[in-house]
């Protein structure tokens, strides 16, 4: 009797033991819950405060400041960052606390840069070359010695321009994929100009070219703007060009 009324005494211990310690983790949960739910008000007023008011000056400038730099680096040939230590690194220096010097952040940056530029212009080259080998395949195109190629729209018999020379010509140019980025034709108005006052490609088809005739011309980049383009950045480097001619006249 007496170890029964000791086990039922046990049994009713634990049970007890059981129902606090159900009790305390009923309370560790709805306070770990306050917390989160504590948690989340701070973060979304954080998230609040930092979302971006263009109607505030000092957000407008942060974002004007952020598009200049992210266009040059567009530009650059950079398509992505690690946004997280750039801003680190922004701020650091607004607090005096950069981590590296400015001449060490030069220094990492042109090696970057440089390596992105030798990669870029292996792709560009590559890339105007794949399609002149192509362009060169069809039975229309003519290739001179200099690489310059060309297929006849119109053909005229005529007076061809020399060295000497100034023309009046319509053009339209484009690029290999059909964009246009300059046209004297949808400015309704042809261009004087001497024969050797362009680039080497014009220079070199006009002196072939017959008074009424149109051609199309495809540029290599050593014929047209080389290596580092033109326009600022409207005729990119090492691009292909192409226009459509038409030789209206030789001018005294």
């Amino acid at each position: 009797m007496k170890n029964s009324i000791i086990l039922l005494t046990a049994v009713l211990f634990g049970v007890t033991g059981l129902a606090q310690k159900k009790k305390e983790l009923i309370k560790q949960v709805a306070l770990l819950q306050a917390q989160k739910t504590a948690m989340q008000k701070k973060w979304d007023s954080l998230r609040q405060t930092q979302e971006m008011n263009m109607n505030d000056d000092l957000h407008s400038f942060s974002y004007a400041m952020g598009v200049s730099i992210g266009s040059d680096l567009k530009d650059s040939g950079v398509d992505s960052l690690f946004y997280n230590a750039f801003s680190i690194a922004l701020k650091d220096v607004m607090n005096g606390t950069e981590k590296i010097s400015v001449q060490e952040a030069n220094t990492t940056m042109r090696a970057t840069m440089t390596k992105l530029e030798e990669e870029r212009n292996k792709r560009l080259k590559e890339k105007s070359a794949r399609f002149l080998a192509e362009n060169a395949k069809r039975p229309e195109i003519t290739t001179t010695d200099s690489g310059l190629q060309y297929e006849i729209i119109k053909a005229t018999e005529g007076a061809k321009p020399t060295v000497a020379d100034k023309v009046k010509v319509h053009y339209t140019g484009m690029f290999p994929d059909g964009k246009v980025f300059d046209s004297s034709v949808e400015r309704g108005e042809p261009i004087d100009f001497k024969v050797t006052g362009v680039i080497k490609g014009w220079t070199e088809a006009l002196q072939m070219m017959s008074v009424g005739s149109k051609w199309k011309l495809y540029i290599p980049y050593d014929l047209a703007y080389g290596e580092r383009g033109a326009g600022g950045g409207t005729i990119p480097p090492f691009a292909v060009l192409i226009f459509d001619v038409e030789l209206l006249d030789i001018l005294e």
